[in-house]
């Protein structure tokens, strides 16, 4: 603990490349940093009991959590973000003595700690939680009522933390095994979580209590309470390991419209299958959730509030026409399902393997039904939304993420690779076999970076280099020098070699560019070179007239 205290004050870290400065404090070290009070203890199982009041909008609650110890060690941490407050923690009936951080718990054991045996504490605590201005992008709680003027409250919290609401251990790099989720709600509100409903009980005092159980490995902030008068519908999916439990929740004024928007649900399953491979959690089936916010990617308990429409809020992200032909909502958060949720990253600084994939997904879902075409249409035309602003890939060890470019940009990329290996089947095949080497599983950005460039048999280090840690556009520039076409990369990072499409005239070749000079014979001065539009790229003749 004083190693923490006498060196994470201040950090502050510049990319001169980007002319960007980004402070951090010491408390961005204990929550993004797998520290020593963490990294001794491995989890297996969280046994999650919340009584929610309404009226007052507090929770109070317990958090069992069961680990197995991988050495000895005294010291355990444990998070739950203010306002929200322990206040007690026991192992074994006794209560133990801890130290708060900021948001971090410092827990001092009195059992000695033996090294493969299974142990667990059970935290104590209550509060106001945050209250969400903009869900699901400024996470916490969001309050609001149904057409009866009944509560409907729900929980989004990513970016935030889920220590923002209920105390865990608040690092993506390790998850539970299983967890159950119990959770007690005043009648007649019900309350819809994460896995299979195992029991609901009505209890003396005007409340109800659900049992939710999750059999399945869960990231933390995927753990979700939806609370509302709810309406319930089901149906079964035959997909590829069985029939699968769709389960569906929504405000009552709005059943019959989410009956025929929902529909889109089994087109989704079956596209996605398709082309990553079985759902992850069939054990714990697949349900939408209407919630009064857009919509967030919570694992096996999707939640939705898109309006019931196609698109993006009704709108095309990409332009082109094809992103009106669905839902985003529907589409988007459940390709989390694979790429978020199934692999999982192991530190929020490369949230792209959330984010690039699940967009690219949108493409891949256009093209599953619409044509080859027209899934490459969308993805080239959500390259508008791309900024360039900061890499892709944040900083490690700081609860860090990305830019928002890990969405189009990212997309982009992933389809632009599709180009480079120029044989579906091999990418298909790719697509199919990282769902499977990492199915749930943590993963890093290297470890996803190495696998493909393995799967495809390509060089791919500096494309993701370029794409991922470079804001810059490159370059594909040429000149006509007598009978020759002589070209390289510019505005590219050091030995940037990426092969390339071109159409010189009605010829379409495959260049190997890098960022030294090459050249074409026998090509005619007033030729027309054009790039692909696949690649996301820019051009430039500088021929001297």
């Amino acid at each position: 603990m004083k190693f923490y205290l006498s060196i994470f004050i201040t950090i502050g870290i510049v990319f001169p490349t980007f002319a960007q400065t980004y402070e951090f404090s010491r408390l961005d070290t204990l929550r993004g940093t797998i520290t020593p009070e963490r990294a001794w203890w491995d989890l297996a199982f969280y046994d999650l009991n919340v009584r929610f009041n309404p009226k007052d909008s507090t929770l109070k609650g317990s958090n069992q959590v069961y680990y197995k110890v991988l050495k000895s060690a005294q010291v355990l941490q444990i998070d739950l973000q203010r306002p929200m407050q322990i206040n007690r923690i026991e192992q074994d009936g006794r209560s133990l003595t801890y130290t708060q951080d900021g948001d971090a718990y410092f827990v001092q054991l009195q059992k000695s700690q033996v090294p493969n045996h299974q142990e667990s504490l059970t935290v104590y605590y209550e509060g106001k939680p945050h209250v969400a201005r903009r869900a699901p992008w400024d996470g916490g709680f969001v309050f609001s009522k149904d057409k009866a003027g009944q509560p409907y409250i729900a929980t989004a919290c990513q970016g935030l933390g889920a220590s923002s609401w209920w105390p865990n251990k608040d690092h993506p790099y390790d998850e539970p095994d299983s967890m159950n989720i119990t959770v007690t709600v005043p009648q007649p509100l019900m309350d819809v979580s994460n896995g299979r409903l195992i029991k609901t009980t009505e209890n003396t005092d005007g409340t109800r209590t659900f049992q939710w159980k999750v059999v399945n490995p869960i990231n933390n902030y995927g753990v979700n309470l939806n609370i509302a008068n709810y309406t319930h519908w089901s149906e079964t999916y035959q997909g590829l390991k069985g029939p699968l439990a769709l389960n569906y929740y929504v405000l009552p004024e709005h059943l019959e419209l989410a009956k025929k928007q929902f529909q889109q649900v089994p087109m989704m399953l079956k596209a996605f299958e398709y082309w990553f491979g079985p759902y992850p959690f069939y054990e714990d089936g697949y349900k939408l959730v209407e919630v009064p916010y857009l919509g967030m990617e919570h694992q096996s308990s999707v939640t939705y509030g898109n309006g019931f429409r196609n698109g993006y809020l009704g709108r095309d992200l990409s332009t082109t026409g094809w992103g009106l032909k669905w839902d985003f909502i529907i589409v988007h958060e459940s390709g989390h399902e694979w790429f978020a949720n199934s692999i999982t990253n192991y530190d929020v600084a490369d949230m792209w393997i959330h984010e690039s994939f699940t967009n690219y997904s949108e493409s891949l879902f256009t093209e599953y039904y619409f044509g080859k075409e027209a899934g490459a249409a969308y993805v080239i035309g959500c390259r508008k939304l791309i900024k360039n602003d900061r890499p892709v890939v944040g900083i490690h060890n700081l609860n860090y993420s990305g830019s928002g470019d890990m969405y189009y940009k990212g997309g982009n990329l992933l389809h632009m690779i599709r180009q480079i290996v120029s044989n579906d089947e091999r990418w298909h095949q790719m697509l199919l076999g990282i769902n499977k080497t990492f199915y749930h599983k943590t993963v890093t950005g290297t470890q996803v970076e190495n696998f493909i460039s393995q799967s495809l048999n390509l060089k791919l280090a500096k494309v993701f280099e370029q794409y991922l840690h470079d804001i810059r556009i490159p370059v594909f520039t040429y000149e006509f020098k007598n009978n020759e076409l002589v070209y390289r990369w510019e505005n590219c990072v050091s030995k940037f070699d990426m092969p390339v499409k071109v159409k010189i005239d009605d010829q379409e070749i495959v260049l190997k560019p890098t960022d030294q000079w090459q050249k074409l014979n026998k090509i005619k001065p007033n030729s027309t070179v054009t790039v692909d539009i696949n690649y996301y790229v820019n051009s430039k003749n500088i021929t001297k007239s």
